[in-house]
């Protein structure tokens, strides 16, 4: 058994333990938290050993027991997962070199921070014994999901990309816009298109960014010029046997960010996380050799599948890409609980946090 460490337990790191749990081949060695607020509570009550980023004195005070501090936890761990807020992870990166222990990084570290920036689809491979990975944002993981299967059967020649960023997570309150949209940036490209070249590194692919004040899903409009002119139903079957690509079905009635969660809430989804792409199935469209279709990314969970492959990666116990997904997307349930193969609403079967 793998035993991994999480660093962080927020928005992704509650959701990577909890991923971790119930995978075959790993467990949670522990999480660390700076303070002992709710989401500390929550790690305790699920039975994770909590450990103390900043000293043990406030959970002491908060009747929190811990198990030791930070240092401990990257000792007795296999590989650390870092998903701690955007920069301080690059903070802690001598840290875990100190223990020689291999640490993941998340998207929101400049690519630097590690060895490779790292999409299971994409590049799996590359990361395989590397010391470190970063994860790649919510947004890039969606794109190089899609981008994958297009540049190997298709070729792609250029992609366009607007992107419609939702202001804050459910829980940032802190954050906005609360009523106005907004550029962002106003340069182009947006920081997302670079980002996708550090998976791809030559793919021509320009990306505009847009803030608007909402919590549900990012959503794409994509058009990517391929270099063949497949037809609308190749392009549609080919993204349909990508296990971390979900065309809703017309069938379905969902024709926004908020029916999709409503439906993968009733269909007994964890938090109601969608780790899949979900691409509306009637949005894809081919003409000539230009594909138009609209995706939604949520920002809270389509990394969580990733940072299981990145583990397995690090550790160099599962060197193939295809079994290291497969396995990850059995005991998370990807794929399950949405629809059949037909486009038919499927019965769920819900792995929940358990």
């Amino acid at each position: 058994m793998l035993h991994v460490g999480i660093n962080g337990f927020g928005t992704i790191g509650k959701r990577v333990a909890d991923a971790v749990r119930v995978q075959p081949d790993m467990t949670v060695a522990g999480v660390a938290k700076r303070s002992p607020n709710f989401e500390a509570t929550i790690a305790d009550d699920r039975g994770y050993d909590l450990y103390a980023a900043d000293g043990r004195e406030p959970f002491d005070d908060a009747d929190l027991a811990t198990a030791g501090t930070v240092h401990d936890l990257i000792e007795t761990s296999d590989v650390v997962v870092d998903t701690t807020p955007g920069g301080i992870g690059a903070a802690n990166a001598p840290l875990y070199a100190e223990h020689d222990t291999p640490a993941i990084f998340q998207g929101g570290e400049d690519p630097d921070v590690a060895d490779v920036s790292f999409n299971a689809r994409a590049n799996y491979e590359q990361a395989v014994g590397a010391d470190t990975a970063r994860v790649v944002s919510c947004n890039t993981t969606g794109l190089s999901r899609l981008l994958s299967p297009l540049k190997e059967s298709y070729g792609v020649e250029k992609s366009r990309v607007t992107l419609v960023r939702r202001g804050a997570d459910p829980g940032q309150t802190g954050r906005g816009p609360i009523n106005d949209t907004l550029p962002d940036p106003v340069e182009i490209p947006s920081h997302h298109g670079p980002d996708v070249q550090t998976i791809f590194p030559d793919l021509d692919i320009d990306t505009m960014g847009m803030k608007v004040p909402t919590t549900q899903m990012h959503t794409h409009s994509v058009n990517v010029t391929l270099e063949s002119e497949p037809t609308t139903e190749e392009v549609t079957s080919l993204l349909a046997d990508e296990s971390r690509l979900f065309l809703i079905p017309e069938t379905l009635g969902i024709d926004g960010a908020g029916k999709l969660k409503e439906y993968t809430r009733d269909a007994g989804r964890p938090r109601g996380d969608v780790w899949e792409n979900c691409i509306w199935a009637e949005s894809i469209t081919v003409e000539g050799r230009d594909l138009y279709l609209f995706q939604a990314i949520h920002q809270e969970a389509d990394v969580v599948p990733e940072n299981i492959d990145a583990v397995r990666a690090l550790s160099g116990r599962t060197a193939s890409a295809e079994k290291s997904i497969r396995r990850t997307d059995e005991a998370l349930g990807v794929g399950r609980g949405l629809v059949e193969h037909d486009g038919s609403p499927q019965r769920v079967d819900s792995h929940a946090d358990d």
